[in-house]
């Protein structure tokens, strides 16, 4: 193994041992039953689960990556570097909606950000019982804290130690035992396997254990797996060489030794001891201990008389029980039970219905009962083996699961009456105990995804988001990798979003009209979603038609909303499958939805149209000029949300000087822009008739009262003199001017403003006095410019004032304007952001250095000189 090979297995290791300690560590302090780590990963924007204790993992697959941007709490605390304590089911509904629809189960959560040396390397989360508000969880959430700060810096110190790689998780998690919930210790014994050598070496007290000779152990590790699973050495063989290359610790094994019973095995691999240099990859020693769980044998021996079937398993999942009536009804021997988890146990109970079920037995306090469908195939345990009755083909089970802080206990009985409304063959014997009414499972996994995507949907206002919410949402539940959705307009279709289809592959169906002889176009026209398993079954349909690379499947749903046509949306899959009566329903109604939301976009887009048009007219085409002054402002939409606010900015003739005004109305859309335009002009007549500031903010404070007593504004109003340089201004509520002088100095200008406008009739604005000098710059900007999610406000301040002071150096250069590159500069971020929160105004002036001062006389000064 080469250096560097080395350091990074040597990393690995150690940064799962740290992340498993930690999350061990917070479950204990917080009081949880279970919890985790998620940590950034290779991917940007992408958190993927890392260590998952007290939980099985397969339950949780659709937890296991987290985009950032989703309104989920992990991805809040990430985001916005903040801890987000939910204390209980309604208030989880409460905050967020598309999470609790995930896992609509009575539980608390607490999620506090990993953060070391300024990087947050992830979230730090533990699941835990309800609790009647956020106080009672107070103290937990300040000792996870302190947890979080540990483990932020350990990581820091692991990424910096001998310059290793970034600190990332991009595999799958590795899922551990909570504290204390470990199996009582029994009789243990101990062994070790070089993989260099291949000598096994074990203690004095393993043979005893497993009753087998010494010598049967060696000399190699196939014959230790022999001797440590007869019945299965390949799950050992695999676990040791999972451990000998250096990742993390796999699941303590259950296994059936030689006599057959039960015992635990537990793997590690002490990292912290270098490997030999040149030692291959793979070539990590390995320590492991096995463990006889201890006595038990009265307690199955009266479980194994029962007449219903038991199961024992851990919070993993994995069985430790079973007795004879379960593996009749479950139709598995024993033998292939114990040691294993549940799924892998038994694969026919790996359906949503069981695992939704299983999630909330394992997150929430209350016992669970459901109905699950058996295959019908003939039981694969002899009636003389286990429980003395009679092969039979599927029926339904009723099935309970009792949670326990370390162990669930299952029961499982017939359910007759659900069998025979289906028509099926029941057990030989009579069950007395089948409830009189046993409701058909159903599997709440793929109901609940409506109404994720319905909640997710309620958010989303253009129909880019909409889009964005049908890929992170639809696709990835049903297994696609493809998704194209057209709008109708004017008879014809056209292409609104496109996700993994090949480049130009659509462009042959842009603008198709209604009497196409095309899947696209029929299912809107027929109001029917068209499946096709493979894409022969869509050439047969469609002969001629053109197809990409691909062998899969093909869905076209129609995007029908309110009776109303709006398009249609394409799925694909890269491979052939079948479309199940369920699936064929639920995507069926979830095109419903999307057509709805498609709907509500176009409206809102026309809407945000308008709007743009209104603030555009609203907004100075040109600002007034003075040849000692020069000025230059810019105006960024947001893009998320309505798209355009209240945001405005102006330079008006105040007599002999200049006013320069900014100001920022609440809210967003047609009314925000509207009121601005109405301050906007009062605020001109204002300062025309050269006003002093004090009594311009406080004219239209009236006037905003006056229009809407519910809106309200900032501004911010300076009255320049552009030949001594005096400026007097007044703030209302209004983010404070930045002043670069000419040396390079920035200051923060600080006003003693008064309130926002429109709150207080009777409010005061004070006015200061500044000298703005030859050559320096004076910035007037918006909240949307300095501000960030989760980011102190004064932060974005002195960000755009360190900006500032870079940016301006040549700004009042005689002969040149320079001023709009040092507006270019300072928005140019924000330019190239995809999404903007809020929109963003931005006024520069600075006092040009003249060899001469210019007073009345010749042209006027407040006119732009004759253009020559």
């Amino acid at each position: 193994m080469t250096g560097s090979a080395e350091d990074a297995h040597r990393t690995s290791g150690q940064l799962a041992t740290l992340l498993i300690d930690a999350s061990e560590e917070a479950i204990g302090v917080a009081g949880g039953h279970s919890g985790g780590i998620y940590l950034r990963s290779g991917t940007p924007g992408l958190l993927r689960l890392a260590v998952l204790a007290g939980l099985p993992g397969p339950l949780f697959r659709p937890w296991w990556r987290m985009h950032v941007d989703r309104p989920f709490p992990v991805a809040d605390s990430y985001r916005l570097g903040v801890q987000v304590v939910l204390p209980n089911a309604t208030e989880t509904m409460r905050r967020y909606p598309q999470f609790a629809a995930g896992l609509p189960f009575q539980f608390g959560s607490l999620y506090v950000p990993v953060v070391g040396g300024g990087i947050t390397y992830g979230v730090l989360t533990v699941l835990r019982p309800s609790a009647a508000d956020a106080a009672e969880l107070m103290h937990h959430r300040d000792r996870l804290v302190v947890l979080a700060e540990d483990l932020g810096a350990a990581l820091l110190r692991l990424e910096n130690g001998r310059g290793g790689p970034p600190v990332a998780w991009d595999g799958e998690p590795v899922c551990v035992r909570p504290p204390g919930t470990r199996p009582p210790a029994g009789r243990a014994g101990g062994f070790a396997w070089d993989p260099v050598t291949d000598v096994v070496t074990v203690d004095e007290r393993l043979p005893a254990l497993l009753e087998v000779p010494a010598e049967q152990f060696g000399p190699g590790v196939h014959a230790l797996a022999q001797a440590l699973a007869p019945a299965d050495p390949s799950r050992v063989l695999a676990a040791l060489r999972e451990t000998a290359a250096g990742r993390p610790p796999p699941l303590p094994l259950y296994v059936r030794a030689e006599d057959e019973a039960l015992r635990l095995v537990e793997l590690w691999s002490p990292y912290a001891a270098p490997s030999p240099p040149g030692t291959p990859s793979g070539a990590h020693p390995v320590r492991g201990f096995v463990v006889d769980p201890g006595p038990g044998a009265a307690a199955d021996a009266a479980a194994d008389l029962l007449p219903d079937g038991i199961l024992c398993l851990d919070r993993l999942g994995v069985i430790h029980y079973a007795n004879p009536r379960a593996a009749q009804l479950l139709q598995r021997p024993r033998a292939e039970l114990l040691g294993r988890s549940l799924w892998e146990g038994v694969p026919w109970l790996n359906q949503p219905t069981c695992e939704d079920h299983l999630r909330g037995a394992l997150l929430s306090p209350d016992p669970v009962r459901f109905h699950v469908a058996r295959p019908a195939v003939e039981s694969a345990v002899p009636p003389s083996e286990e429980a003395g009755g009679t092969p039979y083909e599927g029926a339904w089970l009723d099935v309970c699961v009792f949670p326990g802080p370390d162990v669930l206990a299952c029961t499982f009985r017939p359910a007759n009456r659900v069998a025979e409304a289906a028509g099926l063959r029941l057990p030989a014997e009579p069950d007395e105990t089948a409830p009189e009414e046993a409701p058909r499972a159903v599997s709440l996994a793929p109901l609940y995804r409506p109404i994720v995507l319905a909640i997710a949907l309620t958010e989303a206002v253009t129909a880019r988001q909409v889009a964005a919410v049908v890929m992170r949402e639809l696709l990835p539940a049903f297994g696609g990798r493809r998704l194209a959705i057209y709008l109708l307009q004017d008879r014809h279709l056209y292409l609104a979003w496109e996700n993994g289809f090949p480049k130009g592959f659509l462009t042959p169906f842009e603008g198709v009209g209604l009497d196409a002889h095309l899947p696209g176009v029929e299912t809107l026209t027929s109001g029917r979603p068209l499946f096709f398993d493979s894409m022969q079954q869509l050439t047969e349909a469609y002969p001629g038609i053109p197809l990409d690379a691909t062998r899969g499947a093909r869905a076209f749903l129609p995007l029908i909303a309110s009776g109303r046509p709006v398009g249609s949306c394409i799925l694909g899959f890269d491979v052939p499958r079948t479309f199940s009566t369920e699936e064929r329903a639920v995507l069926t109604a979830l095109a419903g939805l999307i057509a709805h939301a498609m709907e509500k976009a176009q409206r809102y887009e026309s809407e945000a149209a308008l709007a743009r048009g209104l603030q555009q007219a609203l907004l100075p085409r040109r600002l007034s000029v003075h040849p000692q002054v020069d000025t230059a402002g810019r105006y960024l939409p947001g893009t998320q949300g309505m798209e355009v606010g209240g945001d405005w900015y102006d330079v008006v003739e105040a007599g002999d000087g200049l006013a320069l005004v900014i100001g920022d109305v609440q809210g967003h859309g047609v009314s925000a822009a509207a009121t601005m335009g109405q301050l906007r002009s009062a605020v001109r007549a204002f300062a025309l008739g050269d006003r002093p500031p004090d009594e311009v903010l406080s004219g239209i404070n009236h006037l905003l009262i006056d229009l809407d007593p519910g809106q309200f504004a900032s501004c911010c109003y300076i009255r320049l003199d552009p030949v001594s340089g005096l400026a007097r201004a007044a703030n209302a509520g209004h983010p404070p001017p930045l002043l670069r002088h000419p040396d390079g100095h920035t200051d923060v200008v600080d006003l003693p403003g008064g309130v926002v406008l429109g709150v207080d009739p009777h409010a005061r604005y004070p006015v200061t006095e500044l000298l703005i000098e030859p050559g320096a710059v004076l910035a007037l900007y918006t909240d949307g410019l300095v501000e960030r999610p989760g980011v102190d406000i004064d932060e974005g301040i002195t960000a755009l004032r360190v900006a500032l002071a870079r940016a301006g150096a040549s700004a009042a250069r005689p002969g040149r304007r320079p001023l709009a590159g040092v507006a270019d500069r300072l928005t140019a971020k924000a330019r190239h952001t995809a999404d903007r929160p809020d929109d963003i105004a931005l006024l520069l002036a600075t006092r040009r250095v003249a060899a001469r001062n210019h007073r009345r006389g010749g042209s006027h000064p407040l006119h732009p000189p004759t253009p020559t």
